[in-house]
């Protein structure tokens, strides 16, 4: 699970290194994961309709010892502090819970579109 520490990290690691203003509007990505793709797929439409674009629902390439693992990836361009990311966090292991979806994996950010 990710903490708020985490985030604390996070945010004091952009501000050292990050090429970009980690105050300003930025591409947030987040990514659900589970076995059964059908679960990410009609989480995918959920999401869309509360303002996430879906980038995609992806195969991982999986070895000879363990099945194939699915994931959705889904962004949209937010400002984010310490506290509104951990509270987007929560909301999306509460939204992985309800849908049934093994875990929601955490995110990334980059620089928004121009």
């Amino acid at each position: 699970m990710i903490t708020k520490q985490d985030m604390v990290d996070l945010f004091a690691d952009m501000k050292q290194n990050a090429p970009w203003d980690s105050t300003k509007p930025l591409l947030w990505g987040y990514f659900f994961s589970d076995q059964d793709k059908a679960k990410l797929e009609r989480a995918a439409p959920l999401l869309q309709a509360k303002g996430y674009q879906v980038v995609g629902v992806f195969d991982s390439e999986p070895d000879s010892d363990t099945p194939a693992l699915w994931w959705l990836h889904v962004e949209k361009v937010e400002k984010h502090t310490v506290d509104t990311l951990d509270v987007r966090n929560q909301e999306f292991y509460k939204f992985a819970e309800e849908q049934q979806i093994e875990t929601y994996d955490g995110m990334d950010v980059a620089p928004a579109p121009k």
